[in-house]
C-alpha cells in the first residue's frame, strides 16, 4: 500500500522526538541495539574526538530513496519496527565458515516493535526457509529484479540485498519498517568477545558438527566464536529444524540482553569506547542512523529494555507438504501477530496455536 495522508517526518524515533527527514545513507542491525546503548553516554560526553572516530567506522545504506513512496503507511503512534538481519556472507573475515559463492542471505530475520513508551518491544523470528512472495525489487547496483511468488524468505537479501529485505517483510506484514539494522559473523563475534562472554546455562550437551558447536550440559560463559556456534546451530539440538535453531537464538537474546545491561557500560570508560568502536564497526544501519548522535538518540529509547520486557515469538508456520525443509505461514494466525503490532497491543496466544515448533525450547536458559 502507497504511503498517503501523512508526512513521513512525523514518525516517532527511539527517544520520542520527531524523526527528520532521510538524508544520507541506510542499513540496521540485531544484537547492536542493545550494546549500542553504550553510545548515549558517548553522545553526551561532548568529545569530538569521539564522534569523528565512531562516525568513521559506520557504513549505511538508503533503504528510503530504493524504495520510494510504496510502502506502507507511516503510523505515527509512538510505537517503532525494526528489521534485524543476520547475514550469512562467507567472504573475506568470514570464509572460514563455508564456501563463498558470491552471495550473502539473511540468516537470521527479526522484527524488534518496541511499543509506546518504549519500555516494552516484541520480537517475531521470520524462519529462514519460510516460503513467501517475493515482491519485485532493485539489486545493490539498481537492476531490477522480478519477483517471485514462491521463494524462500531469506533470498529477498540475495536477489536485491537490504532494501529488497525490508520491501518483502512490509509487503508480508503491511507495517513500515523505520529502521534497519544488519550484523555479520564476524562483527556479532567482537560484539560478544568485547562484552566479556555472554553467560548462559545449557539444560542437555550440544554437539553440533556444521557450527561447531560442543557443549556438554552446565553454566558457560559463552565467547565471540561459540556465539555464533550457538546461534547457528541446528542439526545437533532437537528436530534439527530451523525452527529449533530460533529457539536457540531467541533464548540467547535474552541472556544477551541481560550481559549487555550488567557490563558497566555507562559506570567504565573504557568499556564504553571499546564497546562502542566495535558496535560501530559490527552493524551496518540505516540512513537514519549513520551517525554518532543518531545512533544515541535510538540506543536511548532501548536502553530500560530488560529481557523480561521483550517478549519473542516465531511466525506462526506449518511445514510445507510439498517439501518438509520449507514452512508456509499460517496466514489467519500470522494476521493476528501483524494486527496487534500495527495496533501497537501485545500479541495473543492465539497466535501461535497450531504453529510448527521446534524441539529446542528450553535447552539454552
Amino acid at each position: 500500500m502507497a504511503e498517503q495522508g501523512k508526512d513521513r517526518g512525523s514518525r516517532i524515533r527511539g527517544t520520542g522526538s520527531r524523526r527528520k527527514r532521510p538524508t544520507g545513507r541506510r542499513r540496521a542491525l540485531t544484537v547492536a541495539a542493545w550494546s549500542a546503548a553504550g553510545l548515549v553516554a558517548v553522545g553526551g560526553s561532548g568529545l569530538g574526538y569521539a564522534y569523528v572516530k565512531f562516525n568513521g567506522n559506520i557504513e549505511s545504506v538508503d533503504i528510503n530513496a530504493q524504495l520510494g513512496d510504496d510502502r506502507p503507511l507511516d503510523v505515527d503512534n509512538g510505537s517503532m519496527d525494526i528489521l534485524v538481519l543476520g547475514s550469512d556472507s562467507r567472504s573475506g573475515a568470514n570464509a572460514r565458515y563455508g564456501r563463498d559463492d558470491g552471495a550473502a542471505r539473511s540468516d537470521t530475520a527479526m522484527i524488534l516493535h518496541v511499543y509506546e513508551g518504549h519500555r516494552k518491544a516484541g520480537v517475531v523470528s521470520i524462519p529462514r526457509d519460510t516460503i513467501v512472495e517475493r515482491p519485485a525489487c532493485a539489486d545493490r547496483t539498481g537492476a531490477p529484479v522480478p519477483g517471485q511468488r514462491k521463494a524462500m524468505f531469506n533470498t529477498a537479501y540475495e536477489a536485491g540485498g537490504p532494501a529488497c529485505a525490508v520491501k518483502t517483510v512490509e509487503q508480508m506484514s503491511g507495517i513500515r519498517m523505520d529502521h534497519y539494522i544488519e550484523v555479520d559473523f564476524t562483527g556479532f563475534k567482537k560484539l560478544i568477545d568485547e562484552l566479556g562472554g555472554v553467560g548462559i546455562t545449557t539444560t542437555r550437551a550440544i554437539d553440533d558438527k556444521s557450527s561447531h558447536l560442543v557443549l556438554p550440559a552446565g553454566r558457560h560463559t559463552l565467547s565471540g566464536e561459540q556465539a555464533l556456534g550457538l546461534v547457528r546451530t541446528r542439526k545437533g539440538v532437537g528436530d534439527g529444524s530451523d525452527l529449533g535453531r530460533i529457539q536457540l537464538q531467541q533464548a540467547f537474546m535474552k541472556a544477551f540482553i541481560e550481559q549487555a545491561r550488567s557490563v558497566g557500560v555507562f559506570t567504565s570508560p573504557k568499556k564504553l569506547w571499546n564497546l562502542a568502536d566495535t558496535a560501530t564497526k559490527a552493524i551496518t544501519p540505516d540512513s537514519e542512523l549513520d551517525s554518532v548522535k543518531e545512533l544515541a538518540d535510538f540506543a536511548g529509547g532501548l536502553k530500560g529494555l530488560g529481557a523480561d520486557d521483550v517478549h519473542m515469538i516465531t511466525l506462526p508456520v506449518r511445514y510445507d507438504p510439498a517439501d518438509p525443509n520449507r514452512v508456509v505461514p499460517l496466514q489467519a494466525q500470522s494476521e493476528l501477530v501483524w494486527t496487534a503490532l500495527k495496533q501497537d497491543r501485545p500479541i495473543p496466544a492465539a497466535a501461535a496455536r497450531g504453529a510448527a515448533k521446534g524441539q529446542a525450547d528450553r535447552v539454552v536458559q
